[in-house]
């Protein structure tokens, strides 16, 4: 637990880093001491352009940067870059407004999208910046961002093509590279004019920049030709056409999967949204071992005619996502916590275990290229027109009322600040780290903290506070609400805890 800072401003309040390992800088970390990284770029010289930050990481090491959205302020912001980390060393810098991420522009998009976009980059992201000053003159001034955005692209820029060729019987795969004189590690495509790469939206003059999870800027052909006869009769490609690998070039913009468009893949991840019946959703959720060694949370024995069936639930899929929020790290209570916390409906993400091992093999995350399912409109036909006027706002019915928070420390810590009003009892969380436990664990800047691992500490001061989550080791239980609904609640006198009870779960199996 790191040191006490206060830190007094006009408004009376104390905020409190308390739940980082230490105060000491750590680059790996992502998040610095924000007192020791405060500062005054108010003489720095703005650009009037766009730049374009390519950040590459290695594997448990953070970015070093948080994205916020904050009060007064437009566009999503880049803050906490941290000095010497990944984000400082591509460029980015305290204040930037980002409009692009990985060819993607994102400023009229909301933020948790922004927020789920790089995290499913992987070891490599790029963004497209602008300063914040320059940010809100061009506002003020009415100009087009996305307009800005596209010039620093080049017009005719057009998105790579993510391939998945399956080998013909007769003509085989359908394709061969050549290599690029003059230039190498690049190679043109040669295709049979309606072979199998063709018709899985490769085309002719198409330059190969990635096969079967592997960059092939640094093979030899003889290399890539020893890579194609091993790939037997799948093979996965990314592929981008000649004028918009020289655009990339030039611009030193790498070419991701991230930016692809996908064709003809085998597997997709599914989006289905269910509607609560009497009954509940109408299927088992298992905590299951595959024979890889894998632990999945895994849909099983789907009722006859239940909200899972209708959605189009099949048995065996395995879950990755609960209202957008990755399960990965989730343990079986927590994910069974996460579907009862939603109330009467909820988003389920899911892939077959075929389509998690072609994923996984690639290198690439399940959730990249995504189907949004939805729900078929003659299957709900039962359901009244009102309940999907009504999803928003039970929505927002769920976050005011209290919501049991489980976390477990990781390289963020527990990922929060927490503030208090000064010399009063009673605190807040003041600042949800991007990635981190509170961040996956529901956590929103301006929750009031009524539990900590079961104890009100309502009528607590912050120092007791923090001493019970340290208390709790690794793992810690907050009960929180909502502000404004708490001090309405608070006025009514009502009680803080009526939370619903949880009937006991097996670790292995829910019924839902």
């Amino acid at each position: 637990m790191g040191k006490r800072h206060n830190m007094r401003s006009s408004s009376g309040l104390v905020e409190i880093i308390g739940l980082t390992e230490k105060f000491t800088f750590n680059p790996k970390e992502g998040i610095d001491n924000p007192v020791m990284v405060i500062t005054d770029d108010a003489d720095s010289v703005s650009t009037p352009s766009t730049r374009l930050c390519v950040l590459k990481r290695e594997e448990g090491e953070s970015y070093g940067f948080n994205l916020r959205v904050e009060r007064g302020l437009q566009g999503h912001i880049i803050r906490n870059v941290v000095v010497g980390g990944v984000a400082r060393f591509s460029g980015l810098e305290d204040g930037d407004r980002l409009l692009e991420v990985n060819n993607c522009y994102v400023d009229d998009v909301p933020h948790p999208e922004v927020s789920r976009k790089i995290k499913l980059s992987g070891h490599q992201l790029c963004l497209l910046v602008l300063n914040g000053e320059e940010y809100e003159r061009v506002v003020s001034q009415g100009q087009d961002l996305r307009g800005l955005a596209r010039a620093h692209k080049g017009e005719g820029c057009k998105p790579p093509r993510f391939c998945h060729i399956t080998r013909d019987p007769a003509s085989g795969l359908g394709i061969s590279f050549l290599p690029v004189e003059g230039e190498k590690g690049h190679f043109s495509v040669s295709l049979v004019t309606g072979g199998a790469a063709e018709k899985a939206g490769v085309c002719k003059g198409d330059r190969l920049v990635w096969m079967n999870g592997a960059t092939v800027c640094d093979l030899t052909h003889t290399a890539l030709n020893r890579m194609m006869k091993k790939c037997g009769n799948h093979i996965t490609i990314l592929v981008i056409d000649s004028e918009s690998e020289k655009s990339h070039m030039r611009q030193r913009r790498p070419i991701l999967p991230t930016m692809a468009v996908p064709h003809n893949l085998p597997y997709r991840a599914r989006k289905l949204l269910l509607v609560s019946g009497p009954e509940g959703y109408g299927f088992l959720l298992r905590l299951e071992r595959a024979p890889s060694g894998r632990m999945s949370h895994v849909l099983r024995e789907m009722d006859k005619d239940s909200p899972a069936e209708r959605a189009g639930m099949q048995d065996g899929e395995l879950l990755l996502e609960i209202n957008a929020e990755s399960v990965e790290a989730l343990t079986h209570e927590e994910v069974v916590d996460r579907v009862r916390q939603s109330g009467q409906q909820v988003s389920l993400t899911t892939i077959t275990s075929q389509g998690l091992e072609f994923y996984t093999k690639l290198g690439l995350s399940p959730l990249l290229f995504c189907e949004d399912d939805g729900v078929e409109e003659e299957k709900e036909s039962s359901v009244a027109a009102s309940e999907a006027e009504q999803s928003s706002q039970n929505e927002m019915e769920g976050l005011c009322k209290p919501r049991l928070c489980s976390l477990l420390k990781g390289p963020l810590g527990f990922g929060f600040n927490l503030g208090c009003v000064l010399h009063s009892p009673g605190t807040f969380i003041s600042k949800v780290v991007f990635g981190g436990s509170g961040q996956s664990a529901g956590l929103i800047e301006g929750d009031v903290v009524i539990e900590v691992n079961g104890q009100n500490v309502e009528e607590k001061y912050l120092e007791d506070v923090m001493i019970l989550m340290k208390d709790g080791g690794h793992f810690l239980s907050l009960l929180v609400m909502e502000k404004t609904s708490y001090n309405k609640m608070k006025q009514t006198d009502s009680p803080a805890n009526d939370v619903t009870e949880q009937e006991e779960e097996d670790f292995e199996i829910s019924s839902l």
